[in-house]
């Protein structure tokens, strides 16, 4: 039986040609790349949910920007609807991996499809312009 609905965002955070990833370090999706990113706490507003888990993940402070786009992800146990933002580094741009993440670092956005991504995360990234392919 699959729990409650849970509200979950992402960090879309680029520079120049790049893209900020981090291996997740746990389930679900442990030992894929992923944009930095995870639950909404209760109480707290999307756009604080983007940055903290920016911090947190990453390291970096930054901003939230606006919404790219929003997928659901649906599995024996858990349902997940996750809203990415864009956001901007602010300060420092050397990420650092930290809470779930086991790595943090920045990728040429022509590379990003040829990693071991989270389900449907190349697929998300070039629909909305992000990366140039999915191959």
């Amino acid at each position: 039986m699959i729990a409650d609905v849970e509200v979950a965002v992402g960090a879309i955070v680029r520079r120049a040609d790049e893209l900020l990833l981090v291996k997740r370090g746990r389930p679900p999706g442990a030992g894929e790349w992923s944009v930095p990113g995870g639950r909404v706490e209760p109480g707290e507003m999307l756009m604080e949910a983007v940055t903290r888990e920016l911090q947190e993940e990453t390291g970096l402070n930054g901003v939230c920007g606006r919404l790219v786009g929003w997928v659901e992800r649906i599995g024996d146990d858990r349902h997940f609807v996750i809203l990415d933002f864009e956001a901007t580094v602010t300060g420092d741009l050397t990420p650092c991996a930290g809470s779930d993440a086991s790595e943090a670092r920045w990728w040429p956005v022509t590379e990003v499809a040829g990693l071991r991504l989270v389900d449907g995360l190349a697929e998300f990234l070039h629909d909305h312009g992000v990366i140039p392919t999915i191959v």
